[in-house]
């Protein structure tokens, strides 16, 4: 294979899993690092710096798109990701001191949770509840657009939330996946918030946390410009298409099939670590 192909490959395959993160709320980096390490077998921390970077352009693509619906909550986002950047910054810091093996056994054990969580049913509506008053203080309930007009929704048990970001961050530095799973786990679980609220927020969120620890994989040597262009390349298109399907889809049977994926990908890389590592 030359490096025309691969580069080829490389972007058929980010384009697909740009489409599928910015659908499912999980990121495109959830599907890159497998797919770069199992199927064209790149070093695991190589694979970790270019999805870092595809992150961030999915975050781009998709992300305005949300924010002109009025899906997207900003106050809500920025105010979440002071606790996802500290992360970030330790997982990257953590990535460089790890094993190869250990750092594939830990995401494929994030890859099969992010199975499981993209396929649970969740509630169109938000749940009513308790609203929290620190919330409420720094004003981050909000409202988002549905067929039958505008609905209000307020965000509960922010602190419990906060600190899911803090683990969605470090995963995302240790793994360079987004960790979409884990903010949509914090955003739809504990704050509940309605479901199209908590991926477009992921999604706007996503972005920096990649920046906060894409420069620890930088100054380490471990993004190559040569991998990371058709990874982002073809991300970007796929987030962007990915973002307008979302906004009346229902996305439940690529829900299915998007698990069955991330499931293989794992018992794949559970199999190639057991071995001997990647």
């Amino acid at each position: 294979m030359n490096i025309l192909e691969f580069s080829l490959l490389v972007w058929l395959g980010s384009f697909s899993a740009g489409l599928v993160g910015a659908l499912t709320g999980l990121g495109g980096g959830v599907v890159i690092v497998p797919l770069l390490t199992s199927v064209f077998g790149v070093d695991i921390r190589y694979a970790i710096g270019a999805s870092l970077v595809s992150v961030i352009a999915t975050s781009l693509g998709s992300a305005s798109t949300y924010i002109n619906k009025g899906y997207a909550n900003l106050r809500l986002g920025m105010f979440l990701e002071v606790a996802t950047t500290i992360g970030a910054i330790i997982g990257a810091l953590l990535a460089t001191h790890i094993t190869v093996k250990i750092l594939s056994l830990i995401l494929a054990i994030v890859l099969i949770y992010s199975a499981y969580l993209s396929q649970r049913p969740r509630p169109e509506q938000a749940e009513i509840g308790l609203p929290d008053p620190l919330a409420e203080y720094l004003q981050l309930n909000g409202t988002y657009p549905t067929a039958d007009g505008v609905v209000s929704y307020q965000v509960q048990s922010l602190p419990a939330g906060f600190s899911i970001m803090v683990v969605a961050g470090v995963l995302s530095g240790l793994l360079g996946i987004g960790s979409g799973a884990f903010k949509v786990l914090a955003m739809d679980q504990a704050m509940r918030l309605p479901f199209k609220v908590s991926t477009t927020t992921s999604n706007f969120m996503i972005g920096v946390t990649a920046a906060a620890s894409t420069g620890v994989y930088l100054t380490r040597g471990y993004i190559d410009p040569g991998l990371s262009m058709p990874v982002m390349l073809g991300v970007l298109p796929g987030a962007f298409l990915g973002a307008r399907i979302l906004i009346g889809a229902k996305t439940q049977i690529l829900r299915i099939i998007f698990s069955l994926v991330l499931v293989v990908m794992a018992l794949k890389m559970i199999y190639n670590s057991l071995i001997g590592g990647l």
